[in-house]
């Protein structure tokens, strides 16, 4: 199909169509009246061979395809967004954009505030957006960061991208403060005898000493799966089960956490954060200027990084 038969305002429809699933928020997103929005929907049933839409009871479903189709729209219509929007040179105190970064609780409770800060400083007219990395997104990491800026996670889990290492983070084991089974020290029996409070758990997901436990042949019982750092203490606290944590998020918790931290009875493997990016934003100026200000925002908020 020659893409110069195709109308790129019906990209626009589609994305607003599937994002709102209602044709008269879309056009009202849109700006359109609901007739001309509803003339582009039929356009798009016709090349698409498919209903998108389907009403039940009150309101719009997707199909089986248009769900298919959601984030695939968003991702194409950011990228084109991004071509026409390029420019030779950045300004951050002018620019009107939006920066994205995929990136773990844990990152934010570290660097987003400082972060933020930078940017409401330094480029008063941008946004920042935080998105989670969860497992779909880093499985695709590739695809996703043509029309996003950054991930931001360890090592070992994204390859074939530019990257650039930011600090290095320690990992403490955490059991509930009144947990009278475990004294100052953990060990290994203990370990695999107490229920686990895990995070990330899934064939392509978990975390770096997750992953080096079982290569240890250390097999946890686990009892809660959860996909944010944060909740762990809250899962933890005033029960027998234990939990892995990054030392710099832990330090910032109130002391009144419920929790106590204790150092692993293994050799873990220092986490080494970092920023990955597409490479076709290696010497783009906007994104440039972002990896910078990441790179200050680490000098400030983890300063012995």
């Amino acid at each position: 199909m020659s893409l110069a038969s195709l109308d790129l305002n019906l990209l626009v429809a589609l994305d607003a169509l599937l994002q709102q699933r209602s044709v008269t928020r879309a056009a009202a997103q849109m700006g359109l009246s609901q007739p001309a929005l509803s003339a582009s929907l039929a356009r798009l049933r016709r090349h698409f061979g498919d209903q998108l839409l389907t009403r039940v009871g009150n309101e719009y479903r997707l199909t089986p395809l248009a769900v298919q189709l959601k984030d695939r729209a968003r991702i194409a219509l950011s990228g084109v967004e991004r071509v026409f929007t390029v420019q030779p040179d950045f300004d951050p105190r002018s620019a009107n954009r939006e920066f994205s970064l995929l990136v773990s609780d844990y990152m934010v409770a570290v660097l987003g505030d400082t972060l933020a800060r930078i940017l409401a400083e330094e480029a008063p007219r941008s946004r920042l957006r935080y998105l989670s990395n969860t497992p779909e997104r880093v499985d695709r990491a590739e695809q996703v960061l043509t029309s996003n800026d950054l991930l931001v996670m360890p090592h070992g889990f994204v390859t074939d991208l530019s990257h650039r290492d930011l600090y290095s983070d320690d990992w403490v084991c955490v059991v509930s403060a009144d947990n009278t089974a475990v004294g100052a020290t953990l060990t290994v029996e203990q370990l695999e005898s107490l229920p686990w409070v895990v995070t990330f758990h899934g064939p392509t997901a978990s975390t770096p000493a997750g992953r080096q436990m079982r290569m240890l042949g250390i097999e946890p019982h686990i009892q809660v799966v959860t996909e944010s750092f944060l909740t762990v203490p809250s899962l933890v606290a005033g029960t027998d089960r234990v939990g892995l944590l990054q030392r710099r998020l832990v330090d910032l918790l109130p002391l009144n956490a419920g929790i106590r931290a204790l150092p692993p009875p293994f050799d873990a493997a220092p986490l080494i954060e970092a920023m990955w990016w597409h490479p076709m934003y290696d010497a783009d100026p906007a994104h440039r200027y972002l990896r910078g200000v990441v790179v200050r925002a680490v000098r400030l908020a983890a300063p012995s990084a």
